[in-house]
């Protein structure tokens, strides 16, 4: 599955993203020993985009793109608050609410469990168009789980943006958009395979590898010892809590 940009920006916006992620070295291929995700997918491929924010001027890039991002397919004043993720998602949300001049929340994975208890730290935005940010999503399963604790608590939750999408995983944006949530990107695996013509930064062997990863996950995942389907991963995740 490809992504399409819905314009010259997006699509300029989605390869400068994947040129710093791969200056920085949080592009990662190991075909010859896959990964495993949380959903039992098997992948060539990793992304560790936690990295970003040990570096000021990339980080400084991605999210004034991610910023403008919201700006051109959002609104400018369609957003009154900005909810982290926990944990990776609460930089990336603080530093976009402060370019957006917004409120800043953010979501734990659970209650605490003392004091109040609390599941929304800094103020609960009831009534408020909230913007769900995250560092990445593969198969979209913890945005649904963060966009249900926020609207639960009384927030307006209809968008969730992303540095990086896998997209390539089944049901990611089905599920997303049953419960009426948008994703927001800036790139994805093909993006970084675009910017990989340009400089030979992993073997031809490895890239060709993560091209037949991309073209058939389902495939490439079952016959290296992960999830094969949908119903899989789903009961794989299930098993695990």
């Amino acid at each position: 599955m490809t992504i399409s940009h819905a314009s010259d920006w997006d699509r300029d916006a989605a390869l400068t993203t994947a040129r710093i992620l791969l200056e920085i070295q949080a592009i990662n291929f190991r075909p010859e020993e896959p990964y495993t995700f949380t959903a039992g997918w098997k992948s060539p491929v990793y992304i560790d985009c936690r990295r970003i924010i040990y570096f000021p001027r990339a980080r400084a890039k991605i999210c004034d793109l991610g910023a403008e991002k919201i700006q051109r397919h959002v609104g400018f004043e369609s957003i009154e608050c900005v909810a982290g993720g926990e944990t990776a998602g609460i930089p990336f949300a603080a530093w976009m609410a402060d370019r957006m001049m917004a409120p800043m929340a953010y979501v734990r994975k659970q209650p605490k469990g003392f004091g109040r208890n609390a599941r929304i730290e800094g103020d609960v935005p009831v009534g408020k168009r909230t913007l769900l940010v995250e560092d990445l999503t593969t198969d979209g399963g913890s945005k649904i789980q963060f966009a249900t604790a926020l609207r639960e608590a009384g927030a307006i939750c209809d968008h969730t943006f992303v540095v990086f999408f896998y997209g390539v995983f089944p049901g990611s944006f089905d599920e997303l958009r049953a419960m009426g949530l948008s994703l927001h990107h800036l790139c994805t695996w093909w993006d970084v395979l675009e910017v990989c013509k340009e400089r030979p930064y992993f073997s031809e062997a490895a890239l060709a590898e993560v091209r037949r990863f991309l073209e058939n996950p389902l495939a490439w995942s079952a016959a290296h010892g992960g999830v094969g389907s949908l119903e899989e991963a789903r009961a794989y995740k299930a098993a695990r809590g």
